[in-house]
């Protein structure tokens, strides 16, 4: 307390000064309106400004929720999409509007991810106790993201399609020829559609999309746009980039999707490849 004493007296003439400042600043305001006008109308600009940053802030604050839900909103719509009608009989259709649902779809927050390696990864904050488990596929909004290489109880490591080990059967929806998505471009935004004859008429702007034949992503998910093709007439094969839809040097909530049916379907095909 009393070192604070000293500092006021210290300053007394600088203190002195404002007091007076201020007291002069509020006459003048009280009695010209001219000079009020002009202090309302600024302090009114400062307090709108000040509430815009604030809004600004909690806005931004308030982004992950808002991706969260989005995310959340989207996998009920996929998990709505990828639903079955129930057969009556052979023949027909089932009267009801009963599904079964083919796919379950889990988001996940990405929270870390590489995209310049050879071999690209990404963390998700969720792991087993969500119901995500290894060689499960990884989808984003606009595109494929990968597949699920181990899980512990609250993470999995994803390995990304930007990773020179991946592979996946893609199609071209046009058309509905195949090949295998590749990444050997070197960058984040583009990969290598191969194993597409010569004779396959393949346009620039063509859609790829998932083949759905694996058990891991279903059929239909965009991967991307055609962007370019060219043939080297020592192969029989379309050389063939394609602009991948998910920006994965941004992507921040995925679905990772369950193939319900995949055990018994594994099961029926393990029992005909006995002798």
């Amino acid at each position: 307390m009393r070192d604070l004493f000293r500092f006021l007296f210290r300053q007394r003439n600088n203190l002195l000064f404002l007091a007076l400042m201020a007291l002069s600043l509020v006459l003048l305001i009280n009695g010209n309106m001219h000079q009020r006008a002009q202090a309302i109308s600024s302090s009114n600009a400062v307090i709108g400004r000040i509430y815009a940053l604030r809004h600004e802030v909690t806005e931004f604050a308030d982004l992950r929720d808002v991706n969260r839900q989005l995310a959340t909103a989207l996998a009920a719509e996929r998990n709505r999409q990828f639903s079955r009608p129930i057969l009556a009989d052979s023949a027909h259709l089932a009267t009801d509007s009963t599904r079964h649902q083919a796919y379950r779809f889990i988001t996940a927050q990405v929270i870390n991810s590489t995209v310049h390696k050879e071999r690209n990864y990404i963390t998700l904050g969720s792991g087993t106790l969500a119901g995500i488990h290894p060689d499960m596929g990884v989808i984003g909004i606009n595109g494929l993201v990968g597949i699920v290489r181990e899980a512990s109880p609250h993470y999995a490591l994803v390995t990304s399609v930007l990773g020179n080990e991946f592979r996946t059967s893609v199609q071209l929806k046009r058309t509905g020829h195949f090949g295998l998505l590749a990444w050997d471009t070197g960058d984040p935004a583009t990969a290598s559609m191969t194993d597409v004859a010569n004779h396959v008429p393949v346009s620039v702007g063509d859609t790829v999309v998932t083949r759905g034949n694996d058990g891991i992503f279903p059929p239909g998910i965009r991967v991307g746009t055609v962007v370019a093709v060219s043939d080297d007439p020592s192969s029989n094969f379309h050389d063939i980039k394609v602009h991948l839809g998910e920006d994965l040097t941004r992507t921040a909530y995925v679905h990772v999707v369950t193939d319900l049916f995949k055990a018994e379907r594994d099961t029926l095909q393990a029992k005909a490849s006995k002798p």
